[in-house]
């Protein structure tokens, strides 16, 4: 972060309202991106976003420099969009033991070269929300079992379980959607 964002960052923890909307600014676009991936409709993610950026300001006392602000602000606005998405009854299926089923093998998926990433995006988007979600912690933003365990308040081996089954439906799905371009 270069001075001048440190400069702005010390201003908001003071309260400056300027200089919030300074860090809005700089921040906005790339966190309505990611609150997109989550919350399909625009005019919610843009609600969504907003209240993210409240929580962010009433806790910037916590940031403590450890990960870079953004890194920061993403995760409080992800799980900004998991909280909204949780109060709209998402419910992901517990998984017992007898059904678990854990391949960690990433070879097994492997996809043909020529399917883009918009078009991966695009099927996991159609992919039920318990896949959904936990294919676009890991695959995009970047998260670990435990790290989505602790955001989706589910089990680690439910995570490891949602996220082999979605690669497979994506897999398939990525599959299905490459022979129909081809034909």
């Amino acid at each position: 972060m270069s001075q001048q964002h440190l400069g702005i960052l010390k201003k908001c923890m003071q309260g400056n309202r300027k200089a919030q909307m300074k860090l809005y600014d700089l921040y906005a676009d790339a966190m309505y991106i990611i609150t997109c991936r989550y919350i399909s409709n625009g005019e919610d993610a843009k609600d969504v976003m907003q209240e993210a950026f409240l929580k962010a300001f009433t806790r910037l006392i916590q940031y403590k420099g450890e990960v870079a602000f953004g890194a920061w602000l993403k995760r409080i606005v992800i799980n900004q969009c998991i909280d909204t998405l949780k109060k709209r009854s998402l419910v992901y299926e517990e998984m017992s033991d007898q059904t678990m089923t854990i391949i960690d093998d990433d070879t097994s998926w492997d996809i043909d070269v020529h399917v883009t990433k918009e078009e991966i995006i695009q099927v996991i988007e159609k992919l039920p929300n318990k896949y959904k979600y936990v294919l676009q912690l890991y695959l995009i933003e970047g998260y670990d079992h435990q790290e989505i365990s602790e955001i989706l308040e589910i089990p680690v081996r439910t995570s490891r379980t949602q996220l082999m089954r979605g690669k497979t439906k994506l897999k398939n799905r990525l599959n299905d959607h490459f022979k129909h371009k081809i034909s």
